[in-house]
């Protein structure tokens, strides 16, 4: 039996998702939850085969929680479901050692037949979208998206440092790098064009 954990922040899905994956007779879901700090608790409580999760989520992201995952060495496979279509997101997911990365508007066979692959220990990518992530690379490293991020979500730069224990001066020169990389001409513009690529 391959088993399985679900993290999908909207209900309906992680319903659909689990109702779907219970139908096949060689997998069976543990549990699903609708958060990243909920899936990392269960993570370690049920030891999963593999984890379905999505990328935005409530707390801790989706790749934020594979890359919680690698650092603490637990051997559990795992697969993006996601309706982000970017290559940049699909970059970062590789980066963070998923293994598989599906489109919520592929056929719903399509993902049972991913976790096999990737319980096997292969990998399931949808073939337009590998194709498409190398095409242009990321420009911003972690800090930087981290801090554009939060610019975005309409943090003053006081609060950014205080969120992430730093000075209001070097928050101002990641947000002043990152702007630079993306040729925008301020931060708003500079978060909206790094979400259209998936490099947040």
């Amino acid at each position: 039996m391959i088993r399985v954990l679900l993290a999908e922040d909207q209900a309906m899905v992680r319903g659909a998702l689990s109702a779907l994956l219970n139908l096949e007779s060689d997998i069976e879901v543990l549990g699903s939850v609708p958060d990243g700090e909920s899936a990392w608790r269960e993570v370690q409580r049920l030891k999963p085969d593999v984890l379905v999760t999505d990328i935005e989520m409530p707390g801790i992201t989706g790749l934020e929680l594979v890359q919680r995952i690698q650092r603490h060495e637990l051997p559990v496979k795992s697969i993006i479901v996601t309706t982000f279509a970017r290559p940049g997101f699909l970059r970062r997911a590789l980066d963070a050692g998923v293994l598989g990365y599906l489109l919520k508007d592929a056929p719903a066979e399509n993902l049972a037949e991913a976790l096999r692959t990737v319980h096997r220990g292969g990998r399931s990518i949808d073939p337009q979208l590998a194709m498409e992530a190398w095409s242009e690379a990321d420009p911003l490293n972690d800090r930087e998206r981290q801090v554009l991020r939060l610019a975005g979500e309409g943090q003053s730069a006081n609060d950014i440092a205080t969120h992430l224990n730093l000075s209001h001066g070097t928050v101002r020169n990641y947000l002043s790098e990152a702007i630079g990389k993306l040729g925008a001409a301020n931060r708003i513009e500079a978060y909206r064009l790094a979400r259209q690529k998936g490099w947040l």
